[in-house]
């Protein structure tokens, strides 16, 4: 039987993997998805993660996703003198929202209203809150006075975290609108949008999206990492496409004790919702300079996995890693040997009978999964116009293999990132009977399923229309 993983692995390209070679062998070790942090890089880097990506799978016939991670309204440091300062502890500094060179008594940020917008006693973390300090006063115009509460060395462009202080700038900024234009010439499947705050900013991006004249339209991820967005988390996830919990920026804004019970809490709500989840930051940290990880970063790629999570992210491991080859082997092997567990599958939820749009389909997905667990069934097997019959069975976490057909190349890509999904393309829908009898032969073919097996299939008919799913077929190979 072919090897078979249910948990998908995001890789971040960067300087360490930036390459066709590298590319290739982590695909081979397990990658599903390939992301592009439009933080870092330049159009020429980021052309060329892309163009590689799309030519591996023109060559191999891989349906590779691609990830776009806007950098959304990320507050930034100006340049600073030597390209680096210390910040010793009980100093005072002033922060300007003008351009300068950074020093030991001043430096620039890249957000025109902070001074505004700051109040006293406001916190300001710098490079993901290894620096603390605290605001004394505001001009309310374009200089803060902070006193260093916890020092240590600051470099250019590194990040500020605001905890205490609402911002008002789009989670949509002006950069990431330039770099949608790059998104949406480039077939990506994906976009993760950073620093969501309520369902308003997945709106105002699928607006922007709208406006492009390109039938390939990437769907939309709402990346966690504000305490705003806890507040209105059922209405983003209702609005989005995906959920991403990014544990680095969110635990800093928020107290850092709390983000694993809200890693589990989101993951059961997009498990309720059929809306694909993943966990990203600091995954395997430490191999970007070791070549093995911590046993505590093995625990926790494996509760990631057992929590339910679509797909685990890779960030510096594999942009800026030493080891970018061998982390991805390393989380292949811990995610396998986490899905021998029984206890990570048969998530089961009722349909809800609201939903009269999808609720044949949605009662169809529970009972195949439901019959699936009762007599052992060695594969569902649909046919997918749209992919939402692959991303509602995947939201069951059924034990069987789920294999799905379509004539969609751009949406076997998308379902890359999505749970237990494996994706073939199919374009001959003549009848129901002979589309049955061609995927159970393809994929006996393949060795994805055997002689003696029990398989569900998942049909409309008539299957020439192409209509929603309906039908519940058990068969034996």
């Amino acid at each position: 039987m072919t090897n078979y993983k249910r948990t998908k692995i995001i890789a971040t390209l960067g300087p360490a993997s930036n390459n066709l070679d590298t590319i290739m062998k982590m695909i081979n070790e397990g990658v599903d998805v390939c992301r592009i942090n439009f933080s870092h890089g330049n159009k020429q880097t980021q052309s060329l993660a892309v163009n590689t990506v799309h030519s591996i799978n023109k060559t191999n016939q891989t349906h590779i996703a691609l990830l776009a991670d806007l950098q959304g309204p990320k507050i930034r440091v100006g340049e600073i003198e030597y390209d680096s300062l210390i910040l010793e502890n009980d100093s005072f500094i002033t922060i300007t929202t003008k351009t300068c060179i950074g020093n030991c008594s001043k430096i620039s940020v890249d957000y025109p209203r902070l001074a505004q917008e700051v109040k006293e006693n406001d916190r300001i973390m710098l490079d993901d809150g290894k620096l603390l300090l605290k605001t004394i006063k505001t001009n309310k115009k374009d200089e803060i006075l902070a006193k260093v509460i916890h020092g240590g060395i600051i470099s250019s462009h590194k990040g500020i975290n605001l905890p205490d202080t609402k911002i008002s700038q789009s989670s949509l900024s002006e950069k990431d609108k330039i770099d949608l234009d790059f998104v949406m010439e480039n077939f990506f499947q994906w976009i993760a949008l950073s620093f969501v705050r309520s369902a308003d900013d997945i709106i105002e991006l699928r607006n922007e999206i709208s406006k492009y004249k390109n039938t390939k339209t990437p769907l939309i991820i709402a990346k966690i990492e504000k305490p705003e967005a806890l507040d209105d988390l059922d209405n983003i996830i209702a609005a989005s496409d995906g959920i991403m919990v990014a544990r680095g920026d969110l635990g800093i804004e928020i107290p850092m004790e709390n983000v694993p019970l809200i890693q589990k809490m989101i993951v059961k709500k997009c498990l309720a919702a059929a809306k694909p989840i993943i966990i990203a930051t600091q995954m395997m940290e430490s191999m970007i300079t070791n070549f093995t990880p911590t046993r505590a970063e093995v625990s926790d790629v494996a509760n990631s996995v057992m929590d339910g999570a679509d797909a685990v992210m890779l960030s510096g491991e594999t942009s800026v890693g030493k080891y970018p080859v061998e982390v991805i082997r390393n989380v292949r092997k811990i995610i396998s040997q986490v899905e021998s567990y029984e206890g990570i599958f048969n998530k089961s939820h009722i349909p809800d009978p609201k939903n009269a749009e999808r609720f044949i389909t949605d009662s169809v997905c529970n009972n195949a999964c439901t019959l699936a667990e009762q007599v052992n069934a060695k594969a569902l097997i649909s046919m997918t116009h749209s992919g939402y019959t692959a991303i509602k069975l995947s939201s069951h976490r059924p034990k069987s293999p789920i294999y799905v057909f379509t004539n969609n190349h751009n949406l076997l890509s998308k379902l890359s990132l999505v749970w237990g999904v494996k994706g073939f393309y199919y374009n001959q829908f003549e009848s129901t009977n002979q589309t049955v009898t061609d995927v159970k032969m393809f994929l006996k073919d393949n060795n994805y399923i055997e002689e003696g097996d029990i398989l569900i299939n998942l049909t409309s008919m008539p299957i020439i229309e192409k209509g929603k799913i309906n039908t519940i077929r058990l068969s034996t190979v």
